[in-house]
Formats: C-alpha cells, sequence, structure tokens
C-alpha cells in the first residue's frame, strides 16, 4: 500500500529501525532515534543495493518518488544510480580544487619570485579585482571564452586597455600550466587574440635630434639644484638604464676599479643580472659623487631619508625645472635617445637590446647571457659616451657663437 504524508507524519520509532514501503523499491526508514530517512532499494548488475534518497521532512513524499523515478531512469540507462552520485560529487570536489583561482595561485606562488615585487603585486592585483570574481570559482577546465571575455572587457570599459591584454596574457599562462598539470586540455585564452581593442602604445617622450641633446647636456650640466640630482641626470644619458634601476643604485654594485657597475637580479624587470660598463666620464661623475654620498648605502639617498634613494619625481622635477616639459623629455627618455641612435649608428642590435636589457624569450639563455658581448659593449658604450660630449662641446660653440654675434 502507498504511504501517506498522514501516516509517514505519525510513524513512531521502535526498538528496531521501522522500514515504511512506498513502491517499487522506495522506503522510509524510521530509526530508533526518531530520524526518517528515505531509501531506495534497487538492483544492479544482479546484486542488491540501496541508496538514500535524503531526509524527511526536509524532502517529502512527492519529491522522494520523483527521486525514485529518476534512479530508476539511469537503471534503465544501464547506470548504477550509486556510481553515478559518487562521481557527480567527485567533479563538484574536483570543480573546486582545481578552480580557476586555485590553479592561478599555485600558478603565481611558483613563479612569483622570478618578478620584482611591484611587477607580481599587479598580476595579483589584477587577478584578485578583475578576474576571480567572475571566473574564480569555476573549474579552469570549464572556462569558456565568452566567459573570459566578459571579465576583460569590463576592464576595457573602464578605459584600461592595455590591462586588458596584460591580464589576457596572464591568463593565458595560467591556462598553460593547467593543461601541464592535467587540470585543462586547452588554452581558453588563446582564442581571445584578436576579441580585445588595439593597445595605443603612448611611447616616452625623448630627444633624438643630435643638437638638441648637446643642449640637453649642457643644461644638466649648468643645473643649479639640487646636487644629487644633478649628479643622477648627468649618469642617465651614459648608462641609459630604467629611472627605478638608476635612482636605487647602491655602492656596492659598482666596482670602479674594474669599470663595471652590476645591477643585481632583485632590481631587474627581468630578474636577471645587468651589467653596465663605465665609460671613463662615468668614473669621473661616480668619483666626484662619492665624496657626498660614498658613505651611505644609496648614491642617490632621499633628501628626506638617507636610507630611501630619491624618488622617480625628483628626477623628473629635475628636467621640469630646467625647462623640459611633459612633451620634451622624460627620465625614461634617455633610453629611447641611446636606443634610436645607437642603431642610426649601425652597432649591432644585439648589443644594444642586451645594453638595453630588454626581455630574453628564451628564459634558460636568459639566465646565463648577462655577460653575453661584454666586450662589444665596453666598446660601444666608451663610443657612445664620446659622442654624447661631441654634441654637449658642439652645442657650447653653437651658442658662443650665436652669443658673439
Amino acid at each position: 500500500m502507498p504511504l501517506t504524508d498522514v501516516l509517514i507524519r505519525s510513524a513512531k520509532p521502535d526498538k528496531t529501525a521501522l522500514k515504511l514501503f512506498d513502491g517499487g523499491g522506495l522506503y522510509l526508514e524510521v530509526a530508533p532515534s526518531g530520524g526518517k530517512w528515505w531509501r531506495l532499494k534497487y538492483r544492479f548488475e544482479e546484486k542488491e543495493k540501496r541508496i538514500s534518497l535524503g531526509v524527511y521532512p526536509a524532502v517529502g513524499l512527492k519529491e522522494a518518488r520523483e527521486r525514485r523515478e529518476q534512479a530508476k531512469k539511469l537503471l534503465s540507462q544501464g547506470i548504477d544510480p550509486s556510481a553515478n552520485r559518487k562521481a557527480a560529487k567527485a567533479a563538484v570536489r574536483a570543480e573546486v580544487t582545481n578552480s580557476f583561482e586555485v590553479v592561478a595561485r599555485e600558478w603565481f606562488d611558483r613563479y612569483k619570485d622570478s618578478w620584482v615585487d611591484h611587477h607580481s603585486k599587479k598580476i595579483l592585483a589584477r587577478l584578485e579585482n578583475d578576474i576571480f570574481p567572475l571566473i574564480g570559482g569555476k573549474a579552469v577546465g570549464s572556462v569558456t571564452a565568452p566567459e573570459l571575455l566578459e571579465a576583460l572587457r569590463r576592464i576595457e570599459a573602464r578605459g584600461a586597455v592595455d590591462t586588458a591584454h596584460r591580464t589576457l596574457q596572464n591568463c593565458g599562462q595560467i591556462f598553460r600550466y593547467a593543461i601541464a598539470t592535467g587540470r585543462a586540455e586547452r588554452d581558453t585564452a588563446a582564442d581571445l587574440r584578436d576579441a580585445l581593442s588595439p593597445v595605443k602604445h603612448i611611447s616616452f617622450a625623448t630627444i633624438t635630434e643630435p643638437k638638441a641633446i648637446g643642449a640637453l647636456l649642457r643644461d644638466i650640466d649648468a643645473y643649479s639644484g639640487n646636487y644629487i640630482v644633478r649628479a643622477a641626470l648627468r649618469m642617465a644619458p651614459y648608462v641609459f638604464v630604467r629611472p627605478g634601476e638608476l635612482r636605487r643604485a647602491e655602492w656596492t654594485e659598482f666596482n670602479l676599479d674594474g669599470a663595471e657597475w652590476r645591477i643585481p637580479a632583485a632590481r631587474m624587470k627581468m630578474r636577471q643580472v645587468h651589467i653596465v660598463p663605465l665609460a671613463r666620464q662615468m668614473l669621473d661623475i661616480l668619483e666626484d659623487l662619492r665624496q657626498y654620498t660614498g658613505a651611505g648605502r644609496f648614491l642617490f639617498p632621499s633628501m628626506r631619508a638617507k636610507t630611501a634613494p630619491i624618488s622617480d619625481m625628483t628626477l623628473l622635477a629635475g628636467l621640469r625645472r630646467m625647462g623640459y616639459g611633459k612633451a620634451d623629455m622624460t627620465v625614461h627618455g634617455f633610453r629611447s635617445m641611446a636606443s634610436t641612435l645607437l642603431n642610426e649608428q649601425g652597432y649591432n642590435r644585439d648589443w644594444i637590446e642586451r645594453q638595453l636589457a630588454h626581455g630574453e624569450r628564451n628564459t634558460v639563455r636568459a639566465a646565463y647571457n648577462y655577460a653575453e658581448y661584454l666586450p662589444e659593449r665596453r666598446r660601444m658604450m666608451a663610443e657612445w659616451a664620446n659622442y654624447l660630449d661631441g654634441l654637449r662641446e658642439q652645442a657650447g660653440n653653437i651658442i658662443e657663437y650665436t652669443a658673439s654675434k
């Protein structure tokens, strides 16, 4: 006789478990403690088996019968309901343990030591702010291209197109890591290469006209502001390192007898040691500067705290004080200046790129190439310094000639 709600509610516990059958293998088991569980008895591959269909009253009679029919449908398809349930639970667990966020954080922890600190913080911030909230909880192998694109479109919508492209690049690295570790089969990010708006590259303002460079060098020599700022700006065109690498320079990194500056990997963008050959002119600047800051850690200590280097804005303010506006020249512009003119003068492109410390695509090769082309680079840097001196001298002659007229 089929069960009714009244019969189920009135069922009282006994000393042993009580079974109230509804039909089709479905029954309600009333435990001595008073708990009531729905059970389904069935046969699969000639074996009698049971599964739970829920607890009464959270699962009522109608829902229990629906679950029985779902189980019977699986049986008709040759599927064991118990095995199917275990597989479903395993899939849920896998989705949690192999979610995009879990895999992404694992990838980040593995590679973060190969990046400079501020770069790794930017990567994690992009993921935490823009990606994890939308797809972080999904299994990494189930994330679709439209889902990822939706997250990237939100970054684009606030005008951060370059950030959207960088985030896509990071997501591609995460997907490839997931493939390598057996948690995804393909790189979903690869489907979106042409889906984002193109990046409008903004070049750093620089000066590449020889006469104007000579005038700039003379303006720096005549700079009447802080001596340390003047020294940093005098060094910038000779070494053309990144502004952060210049202003954070430490005395222990310099070998004046060997005419060499070795910037440690921890301070370089690509996390590789970088050798800067020092021309005669650079050694003169350093010998002079050592009288002022040689007893401390930094070549260019902050005016507020000697335990910290000068800031980016301090160097930029120096250029502005000399009358060079935002569209005229930047501290980073010394790199573009050197790159442009050295290439125009016919120096080997590989020498120039190595001296600029641009990224090496082959990471294994990159670990050993910091001394690559070093003899050639020494010669190039010495000739570059002499060339700058020539431009400075020519600018002086032009100024004197104009004044005499």
